[in-house]
């Protein structure tokens, strides 16, 4: 059975110098939290997706809860609350920079919605060009990347024609976001999209080192061989990760996390987590969890 991100939380970087230039800056400005629990064991960071348990925070709110529950960084979902929008004019955009450079928390991350998958030809030039206004709205607030994703596999459609068409719209746009100084994370997402191996076949065909994943935590990355499995087959292509409620027994949210140790993963992971009408405690019970797994606590 597919599972879509909604339905979950319902029921609970081109050439060598450009892009060792990137992979610096996005590692330094990884190491300048000053919230960072980088151990032998660990060097990953704790975020928040605004999606959704931040959705109804402005920036002011979000930047102020998160600094007080130790979160690091923020993917900013569009068209909420923060306001962090391509419509923002320049001195606007500054000075969302400005907030997040003056505080301890990280603008790590932009989410768009922008997927791909459509058979419309005219629409998908259109989300690619729009892809691209949010890239430089990125490098802009200064963010690290952008999010896009797969959102289904149209029936009239083979298989493997949309996951090319997916695939060769994000290779032009790693190039474009390498201009810019970001990444494109794709967020392994959508009916049947979402299974791990159309997720590599997507990522074979972009073949740009600025085009990586966002793993999910999908229940599908159980199927097929397993999820060990599937976890090889995008272990060095991970950008980001997205965490459910990490106290849920149905995936196994304690390998995971060995495995992207074992990996060598330095990045994001953003808690996607419902809504609370104590979200301050949440968070701290969520970071409490997120440590303990890998024994830091």
């Amino acid at each position: 059975m597919s599972f879509s991100r909604r339905q979950f939380l319902k029921t609970a970087a081109v050439s060598g110098g450009a892009l060792a230039i990137l992979e610096r800056n996005v590692l330094a400005a990884a190491a300048k939290s000053p919230a960072t629990f980088i151990t032998g064991k660990s060097q990953m960071h704790l975020g928040t997706v605004t999606y959704e348990i931040a959705k109804n925070w402005d920036l002011p709110t979000l930047i102020k809860n998160c600094t007080e529950t130790g979160f690091e960084g923020v993917e900013l979902r569009t068209t909420h609350k923060h306001g962090v929008e391509v419509t923002l004019n320049a001195d606007q955009r500054a000075e969302v920079k400005r907030r997040f450079a003056d505080s301890p928390v990280k603008l790590w991350s932009l989410g768009s919605i922008f997927d791909f998958h459509t058979p419309d030809q005219t629409k998908l030039r259109q989300d690619i060009e729009e892809a691209k206004r949010y890239i430089v709205l990125a490098q802009d607030v200064g963010s690290t990347g952008v999010k896009v994703r797969p959102n289904g596999l149209p029936a009239e459609v083979p298989v493997e024609k949309t996951l090319e068409q997916i695939g060769r719209s994000l290779r032009e746009l790693g190039d474009f976001a390498r201009d810019h100084g970001q990444q494109i994370r794709l967020e392994v997402h959508g009916t049947k999209t979402q299974l791990v191996p159309n997720i590599k076949r997507i990522l074979d065909v972009a073949d740009h080192p600025l085009v990586g994943a966002c793993w999910n935590s999908n229940p599908t990355d159980l199927e097929g061989a397993g999820f060990d499995a599937n976890f090889d087959l995008l272990k060095n292509k991970i950008f980001t990760v997205h965490l459910r409620d990490i106290y849920l027994e149905d995936y196994p949210f304690r390998r995971l996390f060995q495995r992207l140790n074992e990996s060598g993963f330095k990045g994001y992971c953003f808690a996607e987590i419902p809504e609370s009408p104590d979200p301050l405690r949440v968070m701290r019970y969520f970071r409490s969890l997120w440590l303990a797994y890998q024994g830091l606590l």
